[in-house]
């Protein structure tokens, strides 16, 4: 059975406690690796080896940097097959799903920041001063030193890289606490980041539970910044630790995400959007639209084609290339998901699960997999728990409205603010709608489109601080005034 170790220092280590967790496969339930049980020990370690590395990677030229990070780039295209194989072992999505969006989207996360150190700009100005003087001011962003990154289960080394590439180019050391859930593909990373010529101790990788491991990095003293992505609950509590620390903080928490679907619209393109929207991933992606509002005059028919397209989907084993639905993550968050829709059926909603119920024709390997069908619900007021509640699975809710104003109430009437879509023909409405929803990002006739060079976040419950382009640079940066003074 293979053993998943910590990456510190260029090296592969056990924990210090030489204790392990077990790892499962979502879609067989079967344990399949060990994992490292970390704690504060391995942490304090790691992060010694961070801060050894820091001084010379900080002064390291942006364009030898560069030229790594572009090398670790082409690695990860290089193995991308057993990636995304990795990836879909590890946490139950079809391999497809992981060979064509996750594993690329890695390799591209490190070229894009590969670039955008060479491209970045500073400000100067002139200042006058009395009698004529004057005086010359600029800003010098220089790196923090060293960084804590912790990363989610859903898109494990998606999310990782995406922390891991703006810090290291902006010359800062890391400690990693990838999710005990999902650890391979962060395991895998750390020899293509020594075969890529990353130095000792740039980049560190502690295995192990939140609790013990992932604690003890955000209370390190010498952890200057945290950049944290999962639950909103975790991301509260993790706050109360760094914040009276002083420590820059960037939480991308979680979402209740609106999809609004005005009357307008093609419904042969919106249906097949709205199916990925809503089940992307068995619905655990942060950003996937869980509450559909649809314009009551084409409410029934939308209803009717989404209600078939769900259906359609081929639900099977991960490993599978026809595959377009796996597993949930986990048991225990296949009970939660379970909960949740044993909850809908109590608050009055009519609810139809695809297949009928768990009795799925899947392969022998997967009888003890934590698969759960896609489920649609209707019937249910917004302000109704399932409406209101994260999920974080495949329950998606479907709601008739009358108005653009009733759309934007029910759209904004919850505690998330992640991200939103809209979709429209009328694109003085698509500007009109954009500005009033409450969300970091919002979709119009799309979604998932990412472009790397603009900020990305949530407002209210679903986090502070922005990540990609300028502002993910930004936040791995303190910014120096330097104001020089013209001599008489």
């Amino acid at each position: 059975m293979q053993q998943i170790t910590n990456f510190i220092a260029g090296r592969f280590v056990e924990a210090a406690s030489t204790a392990w967790l077990d790892v499962f496969e979502p879609a067989t339930g079967q344990v399949y690796a060990r994992l490292a049980d970390s704690d504060e020990r391995d942490i304090n370690v790691a992060v010694a080896a961070a801060e050894s590395a820091s001084p010379v990677w900080g002064r390291t030229p942006a364009a030898e940097r560069s030229k790594i990070l572009v090398r670790l780039a082409g690695l990860i295209e290089r193995d991308l097959e057993a990636l995304a194989r990795a990836e879909s072992i590890d946490t139950g999505k079809p391999i497809r799903l992981a060979r064509t969006m996750d594993i690329p989207r890695v390799a591209e996360n490190f070229r894009f920041f590969a670039g955008a150190i060479l491209q970045a700009s500073t400000e100067m100005h002139r200042t006058d001063l009395p009698a004529g003087a004057a005086a010359l001011n600029y800003t010098l962003r220089q790196p923090i030193g060293v960084v804590g990154l912790i990363s989610p289960w859903n898109l494990p080394l998606y999310l990782l890289s995406w922390k891991i590439a703006p810090a290291i180019a902006a010359g800062n050391t890391c400690v990693c606490k990838p999710s005990e859930v999902t650890p391979m593909t962060a395991h895998l990373l750390g020899s293509l980041l020594n075969e890529a010529g990353v130095p000792p101790g740039v980049v560190n990788i502690v295995q192990g539970l939140g609790s013990k491991a992932g604690s003890a990095l955000v209370a390190h003293p010498s952890v200057k910044a945290i950049s944290f992505t999962g639950g909103t609950a975790t991301g509260t509590a993790l706050a109360r630790t760094a914040a009276p620390m002083l420590k820059k903080l960037s939480l991308e928490l979680g979402g209740k995400n609106p999809n609004l679907i005005f009357d307008d619209v093609d419904l042969d393109e919106v249906v097949p959007q709205a199916v990925r929207a809503g089940f992307t991933n068995q619905g655990q992606v942060c950003l996937c639209g869980s509450r559909i509002f649809v314009a009551r005059r084409i409410h029934d028919e939308f209803l009717k084609r989404f209600t078939a397209a769900v259906q359609a989907l081929n639900i099977g084993d991960p490993l599978d290339e026809s595959t377009e639905f796996g597993s949930l993550v986990s048991a225990a968050h296949l009970a939660k998901v379970q909960s949740y829709i044993e909850l809908a059926k109590q608050e009055g909603g009519k609810v139809f699960v695809a297949g009928g119920d768990r009795a799925l024709a899947l392969p022998a390997r997967c009888a003890r997999g934590y698969f759960q069908p896609p489920v649609i619900v209707t019937g249910l007021p917004p302000t109704c728990r399932t409406q209101q509640e994260e999920i974080f699975g495949p329950v998606v809710t479907v709601t008739p409205f009358d108005s653009e104003d009733e759309a934007v109430a029910m759209a904004n009437g919850t505690a998330y603010g992640l991200s939103a879509s809209l979709w429209t023909r009328d694109i003085s409405r698509a500007h009109r709608v954009a500005e009033r929803l409450h969300a970091g990002t919002v979709w119009v006739n799309c979604w998932l489109v990412r472009d790397l060079r603009v900020p990305f976040g949530g407002v209210k419950q679903s986090g502070i601080g922005r990540e990609g382009g300028e502002e993910a640079m930004r936040f791995f940066t303190e910014a120096k005034n330097v104001c020089i003074r013209y001599p008489n």
